[in-house]
C-alpha cells in the first residue's frame, strides 16, 4: 500500500522525490533506472527512449546518456551520496518494431545503463529487463520497493 502522492513519469522525464511518496511509468523497449537511498529514504526515477544522444538537437532526458546521469545528480542534490546510491533496472523490452535496429533498441537501453551505472559506481541490485513484454511499474520509496505488472501489448497502443 502506498501512503502519499504518485507521481507518474512520461518519456523523458526524471523524478526525485522522499518517502511516502511513489513513481510510476509503463514501459516497453524503454529503460527505467530507479536509484534508491535508504538511509535518506530518497528515491529517483528516469525514464528513457533511446540509448544515446547523437549530438542533433537537444540533450534531453529521452537519452540515456544524458537521463542517467541527471537522475544521479538530482539524488545528489537532494542529499544523497554515490556510496549510498543502490540501483534497480527495468524495461528494455523487444517490441514489435520495424527493422533490425528496432528490435535492439531495448537491449542498447539495457546496455548503457549498465555502463554509466558502473562508471559512477553505482551497484544494481535487482532488474526485470528484456523479454518481449512491457512493464508497469510503482517504486515505493517507502520500502525502496518496486511492484511490477507485465504489460499487454494493446497498453501500447493509441
Amino acid at each position: 500500500m502506498i501512503y502519499g502522492s504518485s507521481t507518474f513519469i512520461h518519456v523523458g522525464q526524471i523524478h526525485v522525490d522522499h518517502a511516502p511518496s511513489a513513481i510510476s511509468t509503463v514501459l516497453g523497449s524503454c529503460v527505467s533506472v530507479c536509484l534508491y537511498d535508504g538511509e535518506l529514504g530518497i528515491g529517483g526515477m528516469n525514464h528513457y527512449l533511446l540509448p544515446f544522444w547523437n549530438g542533433n538537437g537537444l540533450q534531453t532526458p529521452k537519452f540515456g546518456n544524458i537521463s542517467i546521469p541527471k537522475l544521479i545528480e538530482a539524488m545528489i542534490e537532494k542529499g544523497s551520496s554515490r556510496q549510498s546510491i543502490q540501483a534497480k533496472l527495468f524495461g528494455g523490452a523487444s517490441m514489435n518494431i520495424s527493422g533490425s535496429e528496432g528490435m535492439m533498441i531495448g537491449e542498447k537501453n539495457i546496455i548503457v545503463a549498465r555502463q554509466i551505472l558502473e562508471e559512477y559506481k553505482i551497484p544494481i541490485i535487482a532488474e526485470d529487463i528484456g523479454g518481449q513484454n512491457g512493464r508497469k511499474i510503482q517504486f515505493n520509496l517507502e520500502q525502496g520497493k518496486v511492484l511490477l505488472k507485465y504489460a499487454s501489448r494493446n497498453d501500447f497502443r493509441s
